[in-house]
């Protein structure tokens, strides 16, 4: 018998992917599943972002680029942070990834020595603690509130600190929540001593407030972002990290060892995006925020508990409670009987046990079609 690591063992699984398994499972049976369980961008990817990546590969632009990212592609993030934030940064600070999963493991690699510890959210997007964990690193959860809109205390996260504090990491606006961070508690944070981690790969999809970068309050920061989600670019894997300038060579030799560079095509592609796609940007966002009232107003209206309306990403993140205080057993339950797939809120932490995150990254017709089941189903039940 292969022995296996414990890493190995130990990891674990991303439950969200387990429920959409199980859907697809169903599919291949002949069901009908509504899926609003991943956070995946139903629309396409722009037609400009299409039409550079053709061009790429038709000008032969397919090889090795340099191990940081196109210059091109550098320089339009800087850009795109000047113009929306107002926040200068150099090219040479920042490193393009083949998305923002491998960016996270980068930092994490370049930041954390075994028994480091690295303070997170409870919720918190499921992957953090577990790639933290792959290096050697400790996972320290500070607990969120529903009423509180789920933001992180300032003063909750400063107990935390301990000697061997090396990060902080901030999500806003939040999966699974949707809900953003205030600009008043972002800086304070800032301000703690440890270094800030901000995935900030859902900036952009806001509505009817504003997102805050953590580089206008320090630059003793890492952003990490990418365009999966504001450019419906999933499949293109391409995401990147902006830090300090004397971290850049460090995640650079990691970056060579592991991925030699993100792909060509898609880093052209990604210019497209940054400099060409902000209308049907604008078009996205439109939609996705006439879905998140339609699904918040429907959600509230079949007894789900919802004390602060999420206003950015595409996530409702409800208080399920009442109806089972275990949410992967209800999760499933609603895909096998109502043909739903939703996502259990314990895959975000022990202190989403009770919830269930909804994802209007579906069209408004396929989010009536699988409200209209789970009411059924409720009714039923």
């Amino acid at each position: 018998m292969i022995p296996i690591t414990e890493r190995a063992r130990n990891i674990p699984s991303f439950i969200v992917m387990d429920v959409l398994d199980r859907a697809h499972e169903l599919e291949r049976e002949g069901r009908n599943v509504i899926h609003l369980e991943v956070g995946e961008p139903d629309f396409p990817t722009p037609e400009c972002v299409c039409e550079a990546a053709i061009r790429a590969i038709r000008e032969e632009r397919t090889h090795y680029t340099h191990s940081l990212g196109l210059i091109e592609l550098r320089e339009a993030v800087c850009g795109h942070y000047l113009e929306k934030y107002g926040v200068r940064v150099g090219p040479d600070q920042v490193l393009i990834t083949s998305g923002t999963s491998p960016a996270i493991y980068i930092l994490c690699s370049t930041l954390l020595e075994t028994g480091d510890e690295i303070i997170l959210s409870n919720p918190h997007y499921p992957c953090y603690p577990n790639i933290a964990s792959l290096v050697g690193a400790v996972p320290s959860f500070v607990d969120v509130r529903e009423e509180d809109g789920f933001q992180l205390r300032p003063e909750e996260i400063r107990e935390k600190i301990t000697p061997r504090t090396k990060a902080i990491l901030l999500n806003s606006p939040s999966n699974p929540t949707g809900n953003l961070l205030s600009p008043e508690r972002m800086e304070e944070i800032a301000g703690l001593g440890p270094p800030v981690i901000s995935d900030e790969i859902y900036h952009g999809l806001v509505y009817g407030e504003k997102e805050h970068t953590i580089l206008e309050y320090t630059d003793r920061a890492f952003v990490l972002n990418g365009f999966s989600k504001l450019y419906a670019m999933t499949g293109w894997r391409l995401g990147y990290v902006v830090a300090p300038p004397e971290l850049m060579r460090p995640m650079q030799k990691i970056q060579q060892n592991l991925f030699i560079s993100a792909g060509s095509v898609s880093q052209w592609a990604g210019v497209a995006a940054l400099t060409e796609a902000g209308e049907d940007v604008k078009e996205m966002r439109r939609l996705y925020d006439e879905r998140r009232r339609y699904m918040i107003q429907r959600l509230r209206g079949m007894g789900f508990g919802l004390k602060v309306e999420p206003r950015g990403a595409f996530y409702v993140l409800v208080n399920a409670k009442h109806l089972s205080l275990n949410s992967y057993e209800l999760a499933f339950e609603i895909l096998e009987k109502a043909g739903v797939g939703v996502t259990p809120g314990i895959d975000f932490g022990d202190k989403a046990e009770g919830y269930l995150r909804f994802s209007y990254a579906n069209s408004i017709e396929n989010i009536r079609i699988g409200l209209d089941r789970i009411e059924s189903f409720l009714e039923e039940r």
